[in-house]
């Protein structure tokens, strides 16, 4: 009966290899990456590239294990609600008041070290910010908040 129960438990391991999510990689930048419409200094690039934009772009660098089910689609889900949240590659499509708004998300949740998050960190080491890039980038944050809360409201 174990045994049984066993080489079930490996056939359905074996054919969920097969059933992939789609992945995230654009294949270009967009139109619309939060680059376009605002400044975005180097530092704060890095720091977005490292630490936030495999979650919150159209483009994320998928690791190894990604391609182990069923690991690939907790992995997707968490990108899918990552750019439902924040998307760095539509930002410049997004509303005055909704950019103004994610601003205010982002110095929260950075300052609360709520972002990036653990999970993602545990596995990603380089994603972890430091003090000084935590200050770096709530420093943008806070300042591109407010430009954009001067822009006319659309």
């Amino acid at each position: 009966m174990h045994k049984k129960i066993l080489i079930g438990l490996l056939v359905v391991l074996v054919i969920m290899q097969f059933i992939r999510p789609e992945r995230n990689t654009a294949t270009a930048e967009s139109a619309t990456d939060i680059r376009t419409k605002y400044t975005v200094p180097d530092d704060v690039n890095r720091i977005l590239q490292k630490a936030c934009n495999d979650c919150h772009s159209n483009n994320t660098v998928y690791p190894w294990y990604s391609n182990i089910q069923p690991i690939g689609w907790w992995l997707q889900n968490h990108v899918k609600e990552g750019k439902a949240e924040l998307n760095f590659s539509e930002f410049a499509a997004y509303t005055n008041k909704k950019a103004a708004h994610k601003m205010e998300e982002v110095v929260e949740m950075v300052e609360k070290g709520e972002m990036p998050l653990e999970s993602y960190t545990i596995a990603h080491k380089d994603a972890k910010l430091t003090n000084e890039e935590k200050a770096t980038l709530v420093t943008w944050a806070k300042a591109l908040h407010m430009q954009i809360k001067a822009m006319p409201a659309e």
